[in-house]
């Protein structure tokens, strides 16, 4: 025997009720990562599109970043590795920081948020680092054939790290450094910004902006963004880095 629920007719159609329970800031906020999440999907599925047509040149990650400061011998994905390590711990402090705002603990959200930024902004300069080393490029270098427009035909030199029409690490691949440039720097850029969100987020909470309204709902709908830029780049590090 089927149980149905009864609805009132009166108030059926009334409306004024958010859907879920949520608020509209929620709500948008929702829409946005929803909507970012598509525009890295799809460049991630370019790059898997270049990855596979280009699969015999297509250099090994640990072959490429190896680099680690202040050491000189070669340890593959160990600063990206690191890299990573901070910032899914930066989501661990934004969700305390979450936590300690729905008890209305203004010091602990202070403390959290304040080690959340410190977190990102390492990760920002990491990655700033981590370009650096792969424009300058080895001290050897790698033969390749580069166009020479005073002379109109390609000529054989010695390449020397990266840019956008030739890279030293896969010479008859461009796309290579095109896909590192433009897929971290994407998201490189959602974490600066978010550093200054939590930064400005984090100065209205030291200025008692969320006890006046009675509650943090600001500190959440910054850590669902912060929590969306963490989630994106474990598939970046996976696709880019590990595959």
């Amino acid at each position: 025997m089927s149980h149905s629920t009864e609805i009132d007719s009166k108030h059926a159609w009334d409306g004024g009720q958010s859907p879920f329970r949520l608020s509209y800031g929620k709500i948008m906020m929702w829409f946005f990562l929803v909507s970012d999440a598509l525009t890295f999907g799809g460049l991630l599925c370019a790059y898997g599109f270049f990855r596979h047509k280009y699969a015999a040149d297509w250099p090994k990650a640990e072959d490429v970043f190896t680099h680690f400061p202040f050491v000189e011998q070669h340890i593959p994905l160990a600063y990206v590795g690191l890299m990573t390590f901070i910032l899914i711990m930066s989501s661990v402090t934004m969700v305390l920081a979450v936590e300690a705002g729905h008890r209305k603990d203004k010091k602990k959200v202070i403390i959290w948020m304040f080690w959340t930024i410190v977190g990102g902004a390492t990760f920002v300069l990491s990655q700033a680092w981590e370009w650096y080393h792969f424009i300058v490029g080895t001290e050897h270098g790698a033969v390749g054939s580069v166009w020479d427009p005073e002379v109109g035909k390609y000529v054989t030199q010695t390449i020397y790290g990266a840019n956008m029409t030739i890279n030293e690490y896969a010479v008859a691949v461009p796309q290579f450094a095109n896909c590192f440039f433009f897929i971290t720097g994407f998201h490189g850029f959602h974490v600066f910004s978010g550093v200054v969100i939590n930064f400005i987020i984090f100065l209205n909470v030291i200025n008692n902006t969320y006890e006046k309204r009675g509650h943090y709902e600001m500190v959440e709908k910054v850590g669902l963004y912060w929590h969306f830029v963490d989630l994106v780049w474990v598939f970046v590090f996976t696709f880019f880095y590990l595959l």
